[in-house]
């Protein structure tokens, strides 16, 4: 398969999953409510947020290199405050540790508090991988070790009762996206669409039915929601849904680069390890940091025939 055919199947991806990624988001920074219901799914020992705040996601030092993360979020609650980064993750990527590890030192000597890291996965297995202990080291040497909170499908709960999802609408759209893949799926939707008739249209339900519209887009669930969606159009004309669609296409233009250049990263490490060359851990550092996509198109080529790594990072 030639290169620019790889680029595009990567792009269409990064298309489907940049949407699932935005909605969640969306839901943290639209309602504070949703990070106190995080803290009790999980059974976490924070207080309740009060307030939230979302600072900017842009964490480039003086240095030309450029390092996003999802969200960013300042919570105070009623005794003290902290930093809050989420970060959704739809597969394994060793990668990421690196940057969360950054994000986390940067964040802490920015603004002198501390900061906690929440990983939304859309499967159990990227969830069990990203609930593990994330080390960056040097052999047996430990410089840092991160323990992600992680909110996947073996955690949040199915909410299946209309009555439910009326209580708590933030819950039951992270509900729907991350078990989006699940056999649950559809009668989670079923209950949102009940609960939706009983309360009538108005902005809220407009806005949840638009985020979890984008947050299950990419999986077979999508059509159901569509068809019930489809009953009732007054959803889709809604300023809010509109609003919120001309967002996510702005956004989703910004997420799409990014995920196109991860999926770069990606391709230039499965072409070594497939001709039995390994990273090390500086190399690979510098492939997680490096946004050029120039840069990464030329170490993509040249990975197909380099006889070793460092004919691609010095």
């Amino acid at each position: 398969m030639s290169d620019s055919n790889n680029y595009s199947i990567a792009g269409t991806f990064a298309g489907m999953i940049s949407s699932s990624h935005e909605a969640m988001h969306t839901i943290f920074t639209h309602d504070a409510a949703a990070i106190t219901h995080a803290f009790r799914v999980l059974d976490l020992p924070f207080p309740d947020a009060v307030e939230v705040e979302q600072i900017s996601v842009d964490l480039t030092e003086t240095a030309p290199v450029e390092r996003r993360a999802d969200t960013i979020l300042r919570v105070r609650t009623a005794c003290d405050e902290f930093i809050l980064v989420v970060e959704a993750q739809s597969s394994r990527d060793p990668s990421r540790v690196a940057a969360w590890a950054y994000y986390v030192t940067f964040l802490h000597n920015k603004y002198g508090l501390p900061v906690v890291l929440i990983v939304v996965c859309h499967d159990r297995e990227t969830a069990a991988w990203a609930r593990q202990p994330m080390r960056v080291a040097y052999h047996r040497w430990t410089s840092i070790t991160l323990h992600p909170i992680v909110l996947g499908p073996d955690n949040v709960p199915a909410i299946t009762s209309p009555a439910e999802v009326l209580r708590d609408l933030p819950l039951a759209a992270i509900s729907a996206i991350t078990h989006a893949r699940e056999p649950e799926i559809d009668e989670i939707l079923e209950a949102i669409v009940t609960a939706f008739r009983r309360r009538g249209q108005d902005d809220q339900t407009a806005f949840y039915a638009e985020l979890i519209e984008q947050g299950i887009s990419h999986t077979e669930a999508a059509k159901f929601w569509r068809d019930q969606m489809a009953i009732d159009l007054s959803f889709f004309r809604s300023e809010s849904a509109q609003l919120l669609r001309a967002q996510g296409r702005e956004q989703g233009r910004e997420e799409g680069r990014e995920e196109l250049e991860k999926a770069r990263r990606e391709a230039i490490v499965t072409v070594l390890t497939a001709r039995g060359l390994e990273l090390s851990v500086r190399q690979q550092q510098q492939l997680a940091t490096t946004c050029d996509s120039d840069q990464l198109d030329k170490w993509l080529t040249q990975a197909a025939t380099a006889d070793a790594a460092t004919e691609l990072f010095g």
